[in-house]
């Protein structure tokens, strides 16, 4: 791979990510799919964004930290995820691809344009700057968009009885941005990305993403 390009050579392995906000059942659903492939005889690498190496895992903690003594502003926050980003293809994504492995990540870079892009307010031009920069070309190959309404996600998230992070303290209005910024990313990205309906049962959601899964290895001959 070359300075100017991260295109990944013949016989590389395949990069599948799980897109969605609070609630919607990504972690679940990241272990059904790693779980699915792995069924097949294949490598399967399962990371998450941000995060993913050790030192991205360290980014991840000052992203996802509350604190009210100098809080982070929009544009050190955009920063930071593709800083981590950064490290975390250099470490674990762009290997694993290189040796053949099939890469399933929890959220990549249609996060970035949901929540700091269409929640934050920041301009996706200087977003599609920083991603060149970092990814030099490189896109997943199927990115699983898990949709369902705002409130019934944030009860889901509530329920749960733990201590909320600096993302899952917004308010439902951040949410709905978010939302509504991954629907008309999904609508742009036709092809790459499939939304999935993730407001029914698990085993509904679940049938439904081994299908997407299923016929994406048919045509990659997986």
């Amino acid at each position: 791979m070359t300075a100017e390009s991260l295109s990944r050579p013949a016989g590389a392995g395949r990069f599948i990510t799980l897109e969605g906000g609070e609630g919607v059942g990504k972690t679940t659903n990241v272990r059904f799919l790693v779980d699915h492939l792995r069924a097949r005889g294949l490598e399967v690498v399962q990371t998450r964004e941000p995060g993913g190496s050790p030192q991205a895992e360290r980014i991840r903690e000052l992203l996802l930290t509350p604190t009210e003594e100098d809080p982070l502003v929009a544009d050190t926050e955009l920063l930071l995820m593709f800083a981590a980003r950064a490290q975390h293809l250099a470490a674990t994504i762009l290997p694993a691809l290189a040796r053949g492995a099939v890469v399933v990540c929890d959220r990549f870079t249609d996060a970035t344009y949901a929540y700091q892009g269409a929640a934050r307010g920041l301009d996706v031009e200087r977003i599609a700057v920083l991603e060149q920069f970092v990814q030099r070309g490189l896109q997943p190959d199927l990115t699983l968009l898990l949709d369902m309404p705002v409130e019934a996600a944030r009860t889901r998230v509530e329920s749960r009885g733990k201590p909320l992070d600096r993302f899952e303290n917004e308010a439902a209005a951040f949410f709905e941005k978010v939302r509504r910024g991954y629907l008309a990313r999904a609508a742009q990205s036709e092809g790459r990305m499939v939304t999935v309906d993730a407001s029914g049962t698990l085993a509904a959601v679940q049938q439904q993403l081994a299908a997407v899964l299923d016929e994406h290895l048919l045509r990659w001959g997986l």
